[in-house]
């Protein structure tokens, strides 16, 4: 069995829904995974962000703006007769319902209830125009086996307990069609995997029903060598092992989220992305090999704050960077890149939400500097230690720029470099053209 992803933009209009179709085939047996509509996400947020500053009036004129463009989808989706009907009852279900919940107590609670509208939305209305056809399919719920823990993480064995009985009950339906993005949490409360997080419950599906591969389906033919958006000439990688997707994904690489590739690699299930708009395209394969002694992608990931602490305590101090780690686990801080000295420890975070009381905890440690608007350059390869040349030939691209952190050998898979944002395009660039032009 097959798992295949399609993100907002595949199922961003009727027309992109009915073209569906042309890729997924109602006679094998698979399940299709859908995100909202494009932008409905976009507004959801809205509406809850009116609603938890209890803006009603705005909250209301948000829900009435979006109910209109989906009716316009249900009109153009459905042909006139039941299926519309039914088709609409869903429609005015839904916004019936965001109507309730702007008339009573907003909460966060009740923001994550908001978010999950659109893939229950999307998957709901084409459920309908695949039965509007005459194409069968089952639509299965996430929220009855989608689970997260106390800790936000995926409960993967309680995603195989609830989700195999589902599919084993229904031996003779090959296709179907399930929400991506939403869940429970420990206390059963609608939550979320995240902005993003349709590609990761893609790959927790796969993993969870030892699917045969997971399809990720976007509006790009695979991850690129570079960013297409910033550099010229980029090219689709057609393999990459898990390792450096993890990375790219990481570091910037907007294709694929970040999370989705670690149930993969666990469970071994083979990844491939692949262009909605030209499903011909081989794309991206992500799996346990790859080839082998060269330099595969390079991402950045923006927004990053490098924190350097530096005390005359550190030389020869044991149990130093233990005490500096304790700080960032407790803000649940997670740190991007460290370097290390006798005297000083460097460091970058993305998430900033706590920084100021984090430094005001590590100036007991000594004197600390924050450099702020910084981009983490990730080059992703075959780096093993056995390979010679490529941190020369990579830091020989960028030598006409000021780097603030190296980090190489942490991994066999990537050398990451701290520059200014405002050099990013020209390292992006540079490193291209040195390292594949």
């Amino acid at each position: 069995m097959k798992v295949l992803k399609f993100g907002g933009t595949s199922v961003g209009s009727p027309e992109r829904m009915k073209k569906l179709l042309d890729i997924v085939n109602p006679a094998e047996r698979q399940i299709v995974v859908l995100s909202a509509m494009s932008g409905t996400t976009n507004s959801l947020v809205e509406i809850s962000n009116a609603l938890l500053k209890e803006d009603k009036k705005k909250g209301i004129e948000l829900i009435t703006s979006l109910k209109n463009n989906y009716d316009t989808v249900v009109a153009e989706l459905l042909p006139a007769g039941d299926f519309r009907a039914q088709g609409q009852e869903v429609v005015d279900y839904h916004f019936s319902f965001l109507l309730s919940l702007a008339n009573n107590v907003f909460t966060t609670i009740e923001d994550k209830v908001v978010l999950a509208q659109g893939e229950l939305l999307s998957t709901t209305l084409y459920h309908v125009y695949l039965k509007s056809i005459g194409v069968p399919s089952v639509l299965l719920p996430a929220l009855d086996f989608m689970r997260i823990d106390e800790d936000n993480e995926p409960v993967v064995d309680f995603i195989t307990q609830n989700l195999t009985p589902i599919l084993t009950a229904n031996p003779a339906n090959k296709l179907f069609i399930t929400q991506g993005f939403i869940c429970r949490n420990s206390f059963g409360e609608i939550d979320n995997l995240r902005r993003g997080g349709s590609d990761y419950t893609a790959s927790l599906i796969g993993a969870a029903i030892s699917a045969d591969e997971v399809q990720i389906w976007t509006d790009i033919d695979g991850m690129h060598n570079n960013d297409p958006r910033i550099v010229k000439g980029t090219k689709p990688i057609a393999n990459l092992s898990f390792d450096e997707a993890a990375e790219l994904a990481y570091f910037g690489a907007k294709i694929l989220h970040p999370q989705s590739v670690f149930p993969a690699r666990k469970y071994k299930i083979p990844v491939r992305l692949l262009n909605t708009m030209e499903p011909k395209a081989f794309g991206t394969l992500i799996s346990t090999e790859s080839e082998k002694g060269k330099i595969k992608s390079i991402a950045a990931k923006e927004g990053i704050t490098a924190i350097k602490i530096q005390s005359s305590r550190m030389l020869l101090a044991y149990g130093f960077l233990r005490k500096v780690f304790e700080v960032f686990e407790r803000y649940k801080t997670p740190i991007d890149m460290i370097t290390t000295s006798e005297v000083a420890v460097s460091l970058t975070v993305d998430f900033t939400d706590n920084l100021d009381k984090i430094v005001t905890e590590l100036n007991a440690f000594g004197s600390v500097e924050l450099d702020r608007d910084q981009t983490i350059i990730c080059v992703v390869g075959d780096f093993g230690a056995e390979k010679h040349g490529y941190a020369s030939k990579v830091l020989d691209a960028i030598k006409h720029l000021p780097v603030r952190m190296i980090s190489y050998g942490g991994s066999a898979y990537n050398i990451s470099l701290l520059v200014n944002t405002d050099d990013k395009v020209e390292a992006l660039r540079s490193l291209h053209n040195r390292i594949f032009e």
